[in-house]
């Protein structure tokens, strides 16, 4: 069977899984379209929140960061996996100790009024909408290479599936295709990986093949291969940073305690019966994303020493078959600056700007760019979001290992999509249109109007993954940096700060949210070619700046809470309700 057949079959099949699901659960209530009745197992609910927060950014992209930045890239692998700790531990069972639907409900509760509920809604759209941006390109990056289309199509085929279950079966639908949804993803990201794995060192387990020798007698190890082979390139050395220390630090900070603000993770926490189930299904979920994040880093150097191998000093009427399929949707391009019929391959951007095909090819075959060619001898010119697809035909394994590789990245980024997308809606309809508007809504209405703000904001989304500010994986880091802003210091200090209150809260959001959102539209937006270090405050880039707005976030609180009064004895009761057993003295009490 062909591959194009086999990447329709694999594809189509999930598809159809999902969207049986969807009709299978589908919500019937509020209670089930927004925490899916409160009534689902650890172990189902572990799986399904390892599905909702692996998104494209995981599985698609983060290999692919780790694949061209090398030791840098790690910063994504410690600030997402550390801030899963940190939100299972400090955060996820007192949230579900508090027990109401959404996160915009335990601010309208903890800070006493509509005036906070209205400013987490704000924070929380602006997060989900900048998040869902970098799944949906992941979603036209799929469909592109597998139906052979441009990107924008490929984002409106993964609206219109999106659409379907989320809309229909709300979180008790999107729990259980998210379970299918991870199966699917890891499956698919563990058979390549274990494949590549052996036939680079004859070691079945990537996360060791990594650091054993690649088999071709040299006793070579892959690190080292991979080190020597860039520096004869002129790239720097795959295992040394070229980041300063505090930019690590920032970012990873920020990806951690982001992490621990996301919306769309926390509410997972809500859908299990008791406390005691949200620690177990947390522990099972950082089980489940081991898996993966424990792999990634082979992936990512498997990629980029195949790549090279194929690709640097190859003549370009005999490259492989792949590499022009990728041409063909505009993720990888070559130009022959010296005329030679072979592709150069080394450091620097080889186009002005992203390459734009006129159409025409020159003498030797490469394809005519409407863009000049840079000074340097780079030739090449390679998304870095196409590396986990791209490597099973890099690697030239058989084709159902790629059709199955497009089945789980679209799970990946689906999943997530679907997530992010009816925190949207439930934000609109419960906390926006019938708690903050008071708007007196029956059962019947709340869910209708869920499910046209679910609409509305699939079409948004595809909007932003059609024009996305940039790769999945850094669109995906600005959304951590503006949770990590705005979320994570009022969640913190409303469960541990019996003196937080009202004012200092929202002034903590705002001004931590503002700071951030400014620093990285001016860097990437407004004045990109300033977006170096020497430009940066504290020489932080805008990956990492969220570290910087929550620090301002929790300073503006802390000053502006002692400004006015402490919240009322019945917030401080509850505050003491959720965070202090039952049977134990409260400090009030004494």
């Amino acid at each position: 069977m062909s591959p194009e057949f086999l990447t329709y079959l694999f594809v189509g099949a999930s598809f159809a899984l999902y969207i049986g699901i969807a009709i299978w659960t589908r919500a019937g209530s509020t209670n089930d379209f927004y925490v899916a009745g409160g009534g689902v197992h650890p172990v189902a609910n572990g799986m399904a929140t390892a599905a909702d927060w692996m998104s494209a950014a995981s599985f698609i992209s983060m290999a692919g960061i780790i694949a061209f930045m090398g030791y840098d890239g790690t910063v994504y692998l410690m600030g997402w996996t550390g801030g899963y700790v940190l939100l299972a531990l400090l955060l996820a069972p007192y949230l579900r100790k508090f027990g109401e639907f959404t996160v915009p409900d335990f601010f309208g509760s903890r800070y006493y009024g509509n005036a906070a509920r209205a400013t987490a809604v704000v924070c929380l759209i602006l997060i989900s909408f900048t998040y869902v941006a970098g799944q949906m390109r992941g979603v036209g990056i799929v469909f592109s290479n597998c139906l052979g289309v441009d990107i924008s199509t490929g984002v409106i085929v993964g609206m219109a599936v999106v659409f379907v279950y989320a809309v229909l079966g709300g979180m008790k639908g999107i729990t259980y295709t998210q379970v299918a949804q991870y199966v699917v993803m890891i499956f698919a990201y563990l058979v390549p990986a274990i494949f590549i794995s052996i036939l680079i060192t004859d070691n079945p387990v990537p996360q060791l093949g990594l650091g054993d020798a690649v088999n071709d007698g040299s006793g070579e190890s892959v690190l080292d291969r991979l080190d020597n082979t860039l520096v004869a390139l002129g790239f720097d050395a795959y295992t040394d940073g070229a980041k300063s220390t505090q930019d690590v630090f920032a970012i990873t900070m920020a990806l951690m305690i982001g992490t621990a603000g996301l919306p769309h993770v926390i509410v997972r926490f809500f859908t299990v019966p008791k406390v005691s189930d949200a620690r177990v299904s947390a522990g099972w979920a950082l089980v489940f994303i081991a898996l993966l994040y424990t792999t990634a880093p082979a992936v990512g150097a498997f990629a980029r020493l195949n790549f090279i191998e194929t690709v640097h000093q190859q003549n370009y009427n005999y490259v492989p078959d792949w590499f022009k399929t990728w041409e063909d949707v505009g993720l990888i391009a070559w130009t022959d600056k010296n005329a030679d019929g072979l592709i150069q391959y080394g450091p620097g951007a080889p186009f002005a700007g992203k390459p734009e095909f006129t159409g025409e090819l020159t003498d030797t075959g490469s394809r005519a760019l409407a863009n000049t060619p840079s000074d340097n001898g780079n030739e090449v010119y390679v998304d870095r979001d196409i590396m986990v697809l791209a490597n099973p035909q890099i690697a030239e394994l058989p084709a159902w290992v790629g059709a199955l590789v497009a089945a789980g990245a679209l799970a990946a980024a689906l999943s997530t999509a679907a997530g992010l997308l009816l925190v949207i809606s439930t934000s609109l309809s419960h906390d926006l249109i019938k708690k903050t508007l008071a708007r007196p809504l029956t059962d019947r209405q709340e869910l209708m109007w869920a499910r046209i703000a679910a609409a509305i904001a699939v079409v948004v989304a595809g909007y932003l993954g059609v024009n996305p500010p940039g790769f999945v994986a850094e669109v995906v880091a600005f959304a951590f940096g503006l949770a990590a802003a705005s979320l994570f210091p009022a969640i913190l200090m409303g469960i541990f700060s019996r003196r937080m209150n009202r004012e200092g809260a929202i002034a903590g959001m705002v001004i931590g949210l503002s700071f951030t959102l400014a620093y990285i539209t001016w860097f990437k937006f407004v004045d990109p070619a300033s977006n170096t270090a020497e430009h940066w405050w504290f020489g932080i880039s805008p990956e990492g700046i969220g570290t910087v707005g929550a620090v301002i976030n929790f300073v503006v609180a802390f000053a502006v809470s002692r400004v006015f009064s402490a919240p009322p004895e019945a917030v401080q009761n509850m505050i003491d309700r959720i965070r202090i057993p039952a049977g134990v003295e409260r400090p009030h009490e004494h």
